[in-house]
C-alpha cells in the first residue's frame, strides 16, 4: 500500500514542478532575473533564474494537498471505511508530526527570501555565511536539533548549525553546471528514502518522496543544455532541505551492530562536501580569496581533463550513488565492516584527487 503513496506523492510533486518551471521561467524572463555569463561561469548565454521557487511552491503544495486528503478521509466516516487498517494505524502519529512541517516552511522562506535577495540584487559571501548560520540557529530554536547521543544541548545545538551552514554552502557552491546539484541532490535524497522508508519513518519518508519528485521535474529543464537555473534560493534550499530531513530522520536503531550507521548522511553527502573542501585547499594552496569564485571546483576539474560537461555531471552522479548505496551497509555491519565502508569511500576521493593530479600534470607537460 505505502508503494502506492509514494508512487502518488512523487507523481503529484513531479507534476507540479513540470508545471510550475515554466511559469517561473516567463516570468523571470519577464522581469529581467537572469543569471549573466561570466569569467567564472560555464554557460555562455543569459539563464532565467527562479528556478529555486518552483522547487519550492512543487513542494509546498504537495504537502498540502496530502494534508488535506488524509484530514478528508480521517474525517470522513464513509472513506474512513476504504482505508486499510495499516494507514489507519499511522494517521494519528502522523497528525502528531505535522508541526514537523512547520520548520520545513518557515525555514525554507527565510532561504527563498536570503536566496532570492542574492539572486536579484547580489550578496556579499560573508553577509550570505551569515545569513546560513543564522538560519542553522533558527532551526535549532524550533527543535531541529542533531543529538547523536549526547546530553549537551549546545554541542548538538552547535554541530546543528555547523551541518546547515556546510549543506546550504555545498550545494550553493556545486551549482556550478547544468544538472549537477539538481542530480546530486535527486540521487541523495532518492536513496535517503529508500533507508526511511525500510525503517518506517513514515513522516521523512514521504517528504523525501515528494522532494524527490520535485527535484526529478526540475532536472528536465536543468539538464545541459538548460532552459532554467535555481539560483542561489534554489540551490541553498536544497542544502536547507537536505540538512533538515537528515536530522528529523534516524539513522540508528537498537538492532544495528554499531553506532556508525549516524555518520551514513556524511557519506551519502560526501560529494558537495568533497566539492567544498576541495575548492577550499586550492584556494588556500594558490593564496587566492576564499569568498571569490572560480572555476576549480570538482566538475570544472573534470571538464579541464577533457570530459564533457554531461559527462563531468553523470561521473559526480555516480560517485556520489557508490558511495551513498555503500553507506546503506552500516545498518548491518559490524566495526570492521563499517570501517572498510568509510575506508573506501575516503580511497575513492583519494584517487579521483590523485587522477586529477596526475591530469594535470599532463596536461600541462603537453601544452609546454
Amino acid at each position: 500500500m505505502w508503494i502506492i503513496i509514494y508512487s502518488g506523492l512523487f507523481a503529484i510533486s513531479f507534476l507540479f514542478s513540470l508545471i510550475l518551471t515554466p511559469l517561473f521561467r516567463s516570468i523571470a524572463l519577464k522581469f529581467n532575473i537572469l543569471d549573466i555569463p561570466s569569467e567564472r561561469k560555464v554557460h555562455i548565454s543569459p539563464k532565467p533564474l527562479l528556478g529555486g521557487l518552483a522547487l519550492f511552491f512543487s513542494l509546498i503544495l504537495t504537502i498540502v494537498i496530502g494534508i488535506v486528503i488524509l484530514r478528508f478521509f480521517w474525517n470522513s466516516p464513509g472513506l474512513k471505511l476504504l482505508m486499510p487498517q495499516s494507514i489507519i494505524e499511522i494517521i494519528p502519529p502522523l497528525q502528531r508530526v505535522i508541526s514537523k512541517i512547520l520548520p520545513i516552511i518557515l525555514g525554507g522562506t527565510l532561504v527563498m527570501i536570503i536566496g532570492l535577495f542574492d539572486d536579484i540584487k547580489g550578496m556579499n559571501a560573508y553577509v550570505k555565511l551569515f545569513s546560513t548560520s543564522v538560519i542553522g540557529i533558527l532551526m535549532v530554536s524550533w527543535g531541529v536539533r542533531i543529538t547523536l547521543f549526547m546530553p549537551n544541548t549546545f554541542f548538538g545545538g552547535l554541530l546543528t548549525v555547523l551541518w546547515f551552514v556546510l549543506l546550504m554552502n555545498s550545494f550553493n557552491l556545486m551549482d556550478n553546471m547544468d544538472g549537477l546539484a539538481c542530480g546530486v541532490a535527486l540521487v541523495a535524497t532518492l536513496i535517503f528514502a529508500g533507508i526511511t522508508s525500510l525503517q518506517y519513518q513514515l513522516f521523512t519518508s514521504s517528504i523525501l518522496v515528494i522532494f524527490a519528485g520535485v527535484l526529478a521535474g526540475f532536472l528536465i529543464f536543468n539538464w545541459y543544455p538548460s532552459s532554467m537555473f535555481m539560483g542561489d534560493a534554489g540551490s541553498m534550499w536544497l542544502g536547507f532541505m537536505l540538512a533538515t530531513l537528515t536530522i528529523m530522520s534516524t539513522f540508528y536503531s537498537k538492532g544495528n551492530p554499531t553506532l556508525l550507521p549516524v555518520v551514513m548522511p556524511l557519506l551519502i553527502l560526501g560529494v558537495p562536501i568533497f566539492d567544498t573542501v576541495s575548492v577550499v585547499l586550492i584556494r588556500l594552496s594558490r593564496k587566492k580569496p576564499l569568498f571569490v569564485g572560480d572555476k576549480n571546483h570538482f566538475s570544472h576539474r573534470l571538464v579541464q581533463l577533457g570530459m564533457t560537461q554531461p559527462q563531468a555531471v553523470a561521473f559526480i552522479y555516480l560517485v556520489t550513488f557508490c558511495i551513498g548505496i555503500n553507506a546503506t551497509l552500516l545498518f548491518a555491519v559490524g566495526k570492521l565492516g563499517a570501517t572498510v565502508i568509510l575506508l573506501q569511500a575516503v580511497v575513492i576521493f583519494i584517487i579521483i584527487a590523485l587522477l586529477e593530479h596526475i591530469g594535470r600534470k599532463s596536461i600541462g607537460s603537453d601544452s609546454s
